[in-house]
């Protein structure tokens, strides 16, 4: 019973290690993107096929180290390697198409992957049982 507990304890550790580095990086882009929105207007095939292809292997990284189905926050991190992952792939596939149309829909998913950024980075630097986040 004891190892199963500290076994559940180490993968909580990963979690919040990976929601440590996903959930800012997640916050900066988005934000960022939408800053910018405006860069996005012309498309550049080549450029996004590499940026597909880091998608891909940061989604597939993530996947890797951390591919839990339970039902907590840390699921967050799951879902998001896969999409990471599978926007990769669309990238890649598709480089030609348009990425992101600059209307209300792309708004909405941003702004949904901002507060998914934003649970990420409270979840991770928050300490176990507290309700304030923590520096160490």
């Amino acid at each position: 019973m004891a190892m199963n507990k500290e076994i559940e304890e180490a993968k909580m550790t990963n979690s919040k290690q990976i929601a440590g580095l996903i959930g800012p990086t997640i916050v900066v882009l988005t934000i960022s993107e939408m800053l910018n929105f405006h860069i996005w207007a012309t498309n550049f095939p080549q450029l996004t096929y590499l940026n597909g292809l880091m998608l891909f292997v940061a989604g597939l990284s993530i996947i890797r180290a951390h591919n839990r189905w339970v039902r907590d926050w840390s699921i967050f991190v799951t879902l998001a390697g896969w999409f990471v992952f599978l926007g990769g792939l669309f990238r890649m596939f598709a480089p030609e198409a348009q990425q992101a149309p600059h209307n209300t829909s792309t708004f909405a998913v941003m702004s949904i992957l901002l507060g998914i950024g934003v649970l990420l980075t409270f979840k991770a630097y928050s300490r176990e049982g507290s309700k304030t986040p923590s520096l160490t």
